[in-house]
């Protein structure tokens, strides 16, 4: 089984779930998605396994949600995926996919109900 999770290391969500898998003696691909983005169709694909909105998956916290008007609910799906992909700090974390499915780890557990 192949894991995947969207990592950053500055992130206690994202270092928790890695280790709980890691404790699981699972070793996930680690993408480093503040490097390497996430293309758009990607980003679509992981809303759909996540079953969420591009709004969702969202951290409003961050200063560019701010600065690009993000909140503005007018926006379509599509800018806020280009957003997103423009601006990765923007994607919530950590996404884990595996078993052609996709989990938050927020709780790290989440994660946990994909495997």
């Amino acid at each position: 089984m192949t894991i995947r999770i969207f990592h950053n290391p500055r992130c206690s969500k994202s270092r928790a779930t890695l280790a709980l898998l890691q404790e699981r003696g699972l070793e996930p691909e680690i993408t480093l998605y503040l490097d390497s983005p996430p293309e758009a169709a990607e980003l679509r694909s992981i809303l759909g396994k996540l079953d969420i909105t591009a709004r969702g998956l969202l951290r409003k916290g961050e200063p560019e949600y701010r600065e690009l008007g993000l909140s503005d609910e007018s926006l379509s799906e599509q800018a806020l995926i280009t957003a997103m992909t423009a601006h990765p700090k923007l994607i919530e974390r950590p996404i884990v996919l595996a078993n052609g499915r996709a989990a938050l780890g927020r709780p790290p557990e989440a994660v946990l109900e994909i495997l």
